[in-house]
């Protein structure tokens, strides 16, 4: 909408332009705000599994709140405040001031949350998408402190526009239908990735075989545990062509032009790494030539701020003359006879090769590895066609899920694209 023309049927008000059938009200003049309490933590009593207690670490994952990480007992609840059904929540204090959700019982919480509590003249559902849109605004009240902080009165302050209740409820009916449909991909995105690891678990250790690879039936006791009698166990040192590299030492100077650089942040995403976007570096022909990066490549982080972090892997799956890694990084360059680049990576990142990385980690300010610990990884070796049959099967369940995870960013930024223009009166719905 123009900022000097004012369409027909709307008007200028402090918060923007919206129907003249809409009003702007504080959040403090159209519900009681309260905060919550904590029961004394010495009297363990206090604490159970009754009735919901309500942190900022609850917030953000959803729309309703019916259970928390620390619940009350009776007792506690007794001596805590209570918010019914319908309250809204919102983090005021904190790095995650905004997070907000909607009670779905009788409920208690802290005093790090602002609890709106509207009168029977609003809905609670509305009034829950329009504190969520404008959540940024409040966070903002909270300055630059060294614990930012949102006071009851600054949040009573906060205006919002309203419609008339007919069309809040029409507004959060619409919401909803969406919030519906992200829940929905959120759930079968948390079934699909289940369903990867155990596959994931029973594929690359023999457990569950594909169709027509089982040559010898059985299995055989080995290092690593029971595994296919037609299996071997290496290890990567073995199956290395020319052994363990670290990559460019000398902190090379990031340009952008020069050859192209793989870096820890690049190994954590993709079913390989994605080279199209790689940063670049200046390095004479000679220490490129040293550090250059062939198809098939695996590289493993050296340091970790946490061991979760440690000896995480991906591989090189293009052909090319400008790519190179630094030295966070070390590489290994696979045997192409007796190993599938997809397959030893999905092994390398499988449960019982990180409990093998992470045991063999050292821990001081950081955690690390070596390369003397990466070349003694137990591998697992099916056939060469078992590995590329197991390394498609668990790729293909990569892309599903790569596919979910995309229609859900996308019906999330549709979503507030709709909260824009709906809870603004932009949209009409009545």
């Amino acid at each position: 909408m123009s900022e000097t023309k004012i369409p027909k049927g709307y008007k200028r008000t402090e918060v923007g332009v919206i129907p003249e059938e809409w009003v702007v009200s504080s959040l403090g003049e159209i519900a009681d705000i309260a905060t919550g309490n904590t029961p004394p933590t010495r009297d363990v009593e206090n604490y159970g599994n009754d009735f919901p207690f309500v942190s900022p670490a609850d917030l953000g994952y959803g729309k309703y709140i019916s259970r928390t990480e620390k619940m009350l007992s009776k007792k506690g609840f007794s001596i805590s405040r209570h918010f019914p059904e319908g309250t809204i929540l919102f983090v005021c204090i904190g790095s995650t001031i905004g997070k907000c959700g909607i009670a779905n019982v009788l409920l208690s919480s802290n005093q790090q949350i602002n609890v709106i509590l509207p009168s029977d003249l609003f809905s609670s559902e509305f009034l829950y998408y329009a504190v969520d849109g404008v959540s940024s605004k409040i966070k903002a009240l909270a300055g630059e402190q060294a614990v930012p902080i949102v006071n009851k009165t600054q949040f009573s302050l906060t205006s919002i526009p309203f419609p008339p209740l007919p069309e809040q409820r029409a507004i959060a009916t619409a919401l909803s239908d969406v919030d519906a449909l992200i829940s929905g991909l959120d759930q079968l995105i948390a079934k699909k990735r289940d369903l990867k690891q155990a596959a994931m678990q029973q594929l690359l250790t023999g457990q569950k075989r594909l169709p027509g690879f089982q040559i010898k039936s059985g299995y055989k006791k080995t290092e690593v545990g029971l595994i296919p009698e037609d299996w071997d166990v290496s290890s990567l040192i073995k199956i290395s062509i020319d052994g363990i590299s670290n990559g460019v030492f000398n902190d090379p100077k990031k340009v952008g032009y020069g050859y192209r650089l793989i870096n820890v942040l690049n190994l954590y995403y993709g079913f390989s790494i994605e080279t199209a976007n790689l940063s670049r570096v200046e390095l004479s022909l000679a220490n490129f030539a040293r550090n250059k990066v062939k198809k098939g490549d695996l590289f493993f982080t050296r340091s970790s701020i946490t061991p979760e972090g440690i000896g995480f892997c991906n591989f090189c799956d293009e052909e090319s003359d400008d790519i190179t890694f630094d030295g966070h990084i070390m590489k290994i360059s696979p045997n192409p006879k007796v190993t599938f680049p997809p397959f030893l990576r999905l092994f390398c990142i499988s449960k019982i090769s990180r409990r093998y990385l992470i045991c063999n980690a050292k821990q001081t300010t950081m955690t690390t590895i070596g390369q003397r610990e990466i070349a003694k990884l137990p591998i697992l070796l099916p056939s060469l066609l078992e590995q590329t049959a197991i390394a498609t099967v668990l790729s293909d369940m990569d892309t599903e899920l790569t596919a979910l995870e995309q229609r859900r960013d996308k019906t999330r930024a549709l979503k507030q694209g709709m909260m824009q223009e709906l809870l603004t009166g932009k949209t009409r719905l009545l």
